[in-house]
């Protein structure tokens, strides 16, 4: 491995990595404010972050990355690549219902990260592709959701339709590690948990406009990069024992199997789905109750006055 170096603090990447000048973006007082924040944290929890290929992120104009999906903490280890690169700052593309929590929301917003509301993607569409054709960065997890098997998951064709659209470098991006420490369904490793995780930056893929195709050369690209990431991690930090549940069950892990993973994904969208119809047709039951306790009310308020007009 080639010589590295802690940087910020906190990130360890190569040494060769080019120290460049902070990026205009290094005055957005809110959003770098919860940056200082989660360092701090991270140092508390004493995470150990190695970023590799930060040099294949724009220093200035836009560009999309797009980032494998395994954790809760992968928007902040994806959002650590450019931080390398001049304080850059990058704006997530996240589910509606997260900006409706108001405290969240105060936050996000001026961040600038780009709510999706997946029963209309086209206006996330155009917003991300606004942001980008005005030089910021953007990311998004073309899985959609966590990946419960560790694995890459079906991609959605989003990126590469928001590249194509933006005419701006669609970047793949791995991390490895995040899992260990908060994942769907697993356990929260929330203190000083001394976690190793590693976010490795691909080189830019060509964007042809079939969005089909970019999105298979986007998913075999980051399949390599997993491979190398694993790896990587592996040689550094292994070996690992056999059952563990934050390990693929394709090396050994307790994880979850694609297959399986998706089914169980698939049970969780229809209880979801189920508690949302339950919740309308109680809403429904108690909007008709009201009504028919009014609809009495009147009635017998018109029935006591036509005795005493008799």
């Amino acid at each position: 491995m080639e010589a590295m170096e802690i940087r910020e603090g906190l990130f360890r990447v190569p040494a060769s990595l080019p120290k460049v000048d902070r990026h205009a973006e290094a005055g957005e007082r809110v959003y770098q404010g919860f940056i200082h924040l989660i360092k701090r944290v991270f140092q508390l929890q004493g995470l150990k972050v190695t970023i590799v290929g930060a040099e294949n992120i724009p220093q200035f104009g836009g560009a999309l990355m797009a980032c494998n999906h395994t954790g809760y903490y992968d928007f902040i280890f994806a959002g650590a690549a450019p931080y390398m690169r001049g304080h850059r700052l990058t704006r997530f593309l996240a589910k509606k219902e997260i900006f409706d929590i108001p405290v969240v929301k105060w936050l996000l917003k001026p961040m600038k990260h780009v709510p999706v509301d997946r029963a209309a993607g086209a206006g996330a569409i155009n917003s991300a592709v606004e942001h980008l054709q005005s030089g910021r960065l953007v990311a998004l997890f073309p899985e959609a959701t966590i990946s419960r098997s560790f694995e890459l998951r079906e991609f959605k064709n989003g990126a590469a339709r928001i590249a194509h659209q933006a005419r701006v470098p669609l970047i793949p991006m791995v991390v490895w590690g995040s899992q260990r420490i908060w994942t769907k369904g697993g356990v929260k490793h929330l203190g000083r948990s001394n976690t190793p995780v590693y976010v490795r930056v691909g080189q830019a893929i060509e964007v042809t406009g079939d969005w089909d195709k970019d999105t298979r050369t986007l998913k075999q690209t980051m399949s390599e990069l997993l491979d190398q990431v694993r790896a990587d991690y592996a040689a550094e930090y292994g070996p690992f024992d056999n059952g563990l549940e934050w390990m693929p069950a394709a090396l050994g892990g307790s994880a979850p199997t694609l297959e399986e993973a998706n089914r169980m994904d698939e049970a969780e969208r229809a209880a979801r789905q189920q508690a949302r119809e339950d919740k309308a047709l109680y809403r429904a039951h108690r909007a008709t109750a009201k009504e028919e306790r009014k609809i009495a009310k009147r009635v017998k308020k018109a029935w006591r006055r036509l005795r005493r007009d008799n």
